[in-house]
């Protein structure tokens, strides 16, 4: 997958996070260490991840 997901599930309360960061434009592929942010809609917790492509 070369694009990050838009939705992720909490860790918090198991509601559903949304992606909130801004995305290359055109759909090009994301590099290795680019931080992504994510808010619960349910909990409003942010979670900030780092983005590394799967190896498969």
């Amino acid at each position: 997958m070369s694009s990050a997901p838009v939705t992720i599930n909490c860790v918090e309360c198991g509601g559903t996070a949304h992606l909130i960061s801004f995305l290359p434009p055109d759909d090009e592929p994301l590099e290795d260490g680019t931080p992504l942010a994510y808010r619960c809609s349910d909990c409003m917790d942010r979670f900030d991840l780092v983005w590394e492509a799967d190896d498969t």
